[in-house]
């Protein structure tokens, strides 16, 4: 008897312990569901704090200039924009700069609104699709970034005006699709590391201004004048050795800037070109040696300007003569 009694405690106290055992781990895990729970919920407080923080910051860069709505903020540092600025989508501009902004979000499609993107000088490195969704969009400013690549579906901006690209540096191609916006008339793609002229940009039926000094460029499009309508180009500080005979037919061009390149001679029909004003050979292993009379203090502006043109033509008349020099020497020595 005294052994089953023996028995019957253990028993009793294990089943005892067995039970405390069990509370114990319950409580722990209703504890830690607790803890769990009340950090989840600590965590989406200070997520709500900080998106109405940024929003009433955010808030404090709007400003009213000639009825449009714009977002401007200079100099401070946003490397990222927050979700919360969907909440002003009625914003019809933005105006970011120098602020080390990494990229345009991809909730830019939002803001259907917007008319100018201006995010020169930070540090963006794409173009989202999404931008395509922007059809009112008249200005992408995006100069001075480190943008490689422009997606295609950037052609579905289809009110597009002004585009700038400058100083991206390994920027080197455009999409083909970029014909599409036919309202494009001002381009800016200089100092990238563009070593073929794009097609795109030969086919843009709108394009009157146009920067593609500073890249690589070794030829120019025998069709070049296909861009009727252009009447400034910058091609200076490139690596150009010829023109195109085209070049001739560019009706309404009156500012060709062709410094710093590889030419080594002038087309002759370029004097025909009547409505051009200012043009630039400055820097270029020309050759002839051509040297115009000096220029007296009293000229102004205007006739300075004009010095590229008179050098142009004096070139032009100069390899005439040389040409018809040697003609006769040949007829001689027959």
């Amino acid at each position: 008897m005294a052994g089953v009694a023996a028995c019957g405690s253990v028993s009793s106290i294990k089943a005892l312990w067995e039970t405390r055992i069990r509370r114990n781990q319950e409580e722990q895990e209703e504890q830690r569901r607790r803890t769990v729970g009340g950090g989840a919920t600590c965590r989406f407080g200070v997520g709500v704090w900080e998106d109405r923080a940024a929003l009433a910051r955010l808030k404090q860069k709007l400003q009213t200039e000639d009825g449009r709505l714009i977002l401007r903020i200079e100099q401070e540092e946003w490397k990222s924009l927050p979700g919360c600025l969907v909440q002003l989508s009625q914003v019809q501009e933005w105006q970011i700069h120098r602020t080390g902004l990494l990229k345009i979000p991809h909730f830019i499609s939002s803001f259907q609104n917007l008319l100018v993107l201006d995010l020169s000088r930070n540090g963006v490195t794409e173009i989202p699709k999404q931008i395509g969704k922007l059809t009112r969009l008249r200005e992408l400013l995006l100069s001075y970034n480190r943008i490689q690549f422009v997606p295609e579906e950037l052609s579905g901006c289809e009110s597009l005006e002004r585009l700038e690209l400058a100083m991206n540096r390994d920027l080197s191609e455009l999409p083909d699709q970029l014909t599409t916006l036919t309202k494009l008339h001002h381009l800016d793609l200089s100092m990238n590391n563009f070593s073929v002229f794009p097609d795109c940009v030969v086919a843009l039926p709108a394009l009157e201004w146009l920067d593609m000094g500073g890249n690589c460029l070794q030829h120019l499009p025998e069709d070049i004048h296909r861009m009727q309508k252009l009447h400034t180009l910058w091609l200076q500080r490139n690596e150009l050795e010829r023109l195109p005979e085209n070049i001739t037919r560019m009706y309404s061009l009156d500012t060709l800037v062709l410094s710093s390149n590889q030419l080594r001679d002038i087309p002759p029909l370029m004097e025909g070109m009547s409505k051009l004003r200012f043009v630039n050979f400055r820097d270029n292993p020309l050759t002839l040696d051509v040297t115009l009379p000096s220029r007296t203090v009293e000229d102004d502006e205007d006739d300075r300007e004009m010095f590229g043109r008179e050098f142009m033509q004096m070139y032009i008349q100069e390899s005439r003569k040389r040409a018809y020099a040697i003609l006769n020497m040949h007829c001689v020595n027959r």
